[in-house]
């Protein structure tokens, strides 16, 4: 069993999620296809074929945070230290070509989410990034073609 690396915001997330979909969602779901089936004939009900759809949707959803929250490796940030970017690191970068600076904190791929600044382990620059230090260079092929970076900065918050 393949364990799922994540923060413990990540986690109480998914944690959060499930207790949504189990105790709100699927009750919602059930008076939907109980109303629906109060309705009569269910071969030409399409509100009682919508909320089975939904209800296959949610429980599939169920299944899979049960999955992740069982193989969860959750990782306390706030004990990571060092110079080398490792899952947790809040790094900042510099593009070689137009001088921008972004940061990103690597993160687990159930919780990357790039407008936030948080890119999944196995995205193309977090793999990049694993083990460099504050000076190195990077460089990422992107979907417009290869981009330079230089790590300016590396943090653990």
């Amino acid at each position: 069993m393949n364990k799922v690396p994540m923060t413990a915001a990540g986690f109480e997330t998914l944690k959060e999620e499930l207790r949504w979909r189990q105790q709100d969602e699927r009750p919602r779901i059930i008076e939907a296809i109980s109303e629906a089936r109060a309705h009569g004939d269910l071969s030409e009900n399409a509100e009682y074929h919508s909320a089975k759809e939904a209800q296959s949707l949610n429980e599939g959803r169920v299944n899979e945070l049960e999955d992740l929250i069982a193989r969860a490796e959750v990782i306390d940030i706030s004990k990571l230290s060092g110079d080398k970017i490792k899952f947790g690191a809040t790094v900042k970068l510099v593009d070689e070509e137009t001088e921008e600076e972004k940061t990103y904190q690597i993160v687990g791929d159930q919780e990357a989410d790039v407008k936030m600044g948080r890119i999944s382990i196995s995205s193309p620059i977090a793999r990049a990034l694993i083990g460099k230090e504050v000076g190195e260079t990077i460089e990422v092929n992107a979907p417009g073609g290869p981009r330079g970076y230089e790590v300016v900065e590396v943090q653990f918050i």
